[in-house]
């Protein structure tokens, strides 16, 4: 090995093992890895930030950008509705959600189609007496098959399309990796709805028909009596009557018998009023003593119904890059910034029982929270969470489904014809969904995955580095040495458990961009097509079924459905076998030439 070859392998091997170890977020280890090749002499001064001009991170972040169009035209809505109809059988459900999951995830983002899905699995369970985590794997694993069908299904793809562009040969198409991701994505679905959701382990808690929030249980009622201070003055006034004012949430006030929810801190109270207080024990005793308040309990249903028309109760999940991990209530104001009340947490599976003040959110907390029906979905989204139960689930009406879907249907079409690129057609439809109302500009920024953005820009750089090097075509010297004697399928097999390794423990794309050089020179070096091995390394890059970290979609599902680590591999390992057995044959069927 010559010396750029021997800084590149030390970069590559520094980089995996902190993707793995996980102690930095994987842009910045990237980053860093970027800027490391460049100071070395690795890559050119002029090509270090090539990689965000690269096609295929201008297709990610159009399809990120669509996705969200999508969803504020109301498609889930439509979806949503059709799937009451689906009955209690626990393997129709995960047929049909997982099956749904899939396809949309053939042409959205990843995380995106499963986010669809979310809420509407975790209602259907809780409505058939069961527990969301027999529903919630599966379509977290079906979002990752859908990946396979399309070019837009995954970042991988797209690179791996890039990646036969260099070759002299022509991109793969929008739908050319359909022949072996329908087939492939078909077996895994009927596997993980017949067999795979009676492989996740059962949920050990308690009550697992019992709600993780019981409203109940922590709302409190007090009644405002005449010889009260308060009477006259504000909420706002009642509750900074104390010094843990943090530690009390105004839900509801009952006023002749008429209920206002979330009501505004600076209304007047009256003689008789009745608060909704979610709190815990010492404060509210606080609060009682210091106001010459009474403690109400003739009737119940008050503390049950904290919803209405207006106002909306919701559970959220803390998504890997919400702003809100690391802080607290009090530190960012979420009643008055953003009109919402939390009234409890929940962490691997339990409530905390501590002040709400002082929890620090971390990623896949779990958040009860009320505000305004309308403005809810939307404040989610800013906070960096994601929806998983409405109480109720009530469905709004569709709103422009048929031109949203009209807009991205012209795009795949330009596409597929080769009347235009996907970076193109994508990103024209995108400010097309714009232009007509769909979504904002500020929504459109927002729903770029910055992080994945960052990590293709930083890795594909790199990933030209190892192959320009040599360092690519040293290992499949190597590779070839290893698989002289055996057939092709077999080469293939060890190509694809190769990358399916590489994708449990580091972001599936950047295992693309590593493995796909290999395979390229892997097949040069027995004068093979380049197609086979290309696909090899889509399909293996999109098959993360075995552990919580390969993909996001499966770290989101992981505290909603109180999955430990270990649990993904009781059904990730017979499917990741599947999908071997399933499609190494297809693969040589369509594309041995």
């Amino acid at each position: 090995m010559n010396v750029p070859q021997i800084i590149t392998f030390l970069i590559l091997i520094i980089t995996l093992v902190l993707f793995a170890w996980n102690r930095w977020r994987f842009d910045i280890v990237a980053i860093g890895a970027l800027l490391t090749a460049a100071i070395l002499g690795i890559i050119p001064s002029d090509e270090v930030f090539s990689g965000f001009a690269h096609p295929a991170v201008i297709t990610v972040v159009a399809v990120l950008v669509l996705s969200r169009g999508l969803l504020n035209a109301g498609v889930v809505d439509v979806i949503s509705q059709q799937l009451g109809k689906v009955g209690n059988r626990p393997t129709i459900q995960a047929l049909i959600l997982t099956g749904i999951v899939a396809i949309c995830s053939g042409f959205m983002n990843n995380v995106g189609a499963l986010a669809l899905m979310m809420p509407v699995a975790i209602w259907m369970s809780r409505k058939s007496g069961r527990s969301p985590s027999l529903l919630l794997m599966p379509i977290a694993f079906g979002s990752l098959l859908g990946g396979m069908l399309t070019l837009i299904g995954t970042p991988p793809n797209m690179i791996i399309a890039a990646y036969r562009s260099q070759a002299d040969s022509s991109p793969f198409g929008m739908f050319d990796f359909l022949p072996v991701g329908i087939v492939v994505a078909g077996i895994g679905v009927i596997f993980i709805s017949i067999i795979g959701w009676r492989l996740i382990p059962k949920p050990t808690e308690q009550g697992d028909k019992k709600e993780l929030f019981e409203v109940s249980e922590y709302i409190s009622e007090v009644r405002v009596p005449e010889k009260s201070k308060f009477v006259g003055l504000a909420i706002h006034d009642l509750i900074s009557s104390i010094t843990n004012k943090e530690d009390i949430t105004v839900v509801g006030l009952v006023r002749d018998a008429q209920k206002i929810l979330a009501p505004s801190m600076y209304r007047v109270l009256k003689a008789g009023d009745i608060l909704l207080l979610e709190s815990d024990s010492e404060t509210l005793k606080n609060l009682i003593d210091s106001a010459s308040l009474e403690l109400f309990k003739g009737q119940e249903e008050y503390a049950k119904g904290i919803v209405s028309e207006d106002i909306s109760v919701i559970e959220a999940v803390v998504t890997p890059d919400s702003f809100l991990i690391g802080r607290t209530i009090s530190s960012l104001s979420l009643r008055d910034r953003y009109g919402i009340n939390v009234i409890a947490v929940a962490r691997r599976g339990k409530r905390l029982t501590e002040r709400l003040s002082r929890i620090r959110f971390m990623a896949a907390d779990i958040l009860l929270l009320q505000g305004g029906a309308k403005s809810l979905p939307s404040t989610l989204f800013d906070l960096g969470c994601l929806p998983l139960a409405e109480r109720g689930l009530r469905i709004g009406k569709p709103r422009k489904v048929l031109l949203s879907i009209g807009i991205f249907a012209s795009a795949m079409t330009l596409t597929a014809l080769n009347i235009l690129p996907a970076h193109i057609s994508l990103t024209c439809a995108a400010v097309i969904m714009m232009i007509t109302g769909l979504l904002l500009p500020a929504e459109a920024y927002k729903s770029i995955d910055w992080p994945v953005v960052v990590l293709l820009g930083a890795m594909i750089p790199i990933g030209q580095a190892f192959e320009t090097t040599g360092g690519a075509e040293l290992i499949a010297t190597k590779l070839q040495w290893i698989t002289g004697n055996v057939s092709l399928a077999l080469t293939l097999i060890m190509l694809m458990t190769a990358t399916m390794l590489l994708s449990n423990i580091i972001n599936n794309a950047a295992a693309a961009i590593l493995m796909a050089p290999i395979a390229v020179n892997l097949a040069n070096s027995i004068n093979a097509s380049i197609d086979p091995f290309l696909m090899t390394i889509a399909i293996g890059a999109s098959a993360a079924f075995m552990t919580p970290i390969g993909h996001q979609s499966n770290a989101l599902v992981m505290e909603p459905g109180g999955y430990k680590f270990g649990d993904y591999w009781r059904m990730g390992l017979p499917l990741s076998i599947i999908v071997i057995a399933v499609g190494v044959p297809v693969i040589l069927y369509f594309w041995l030439i």
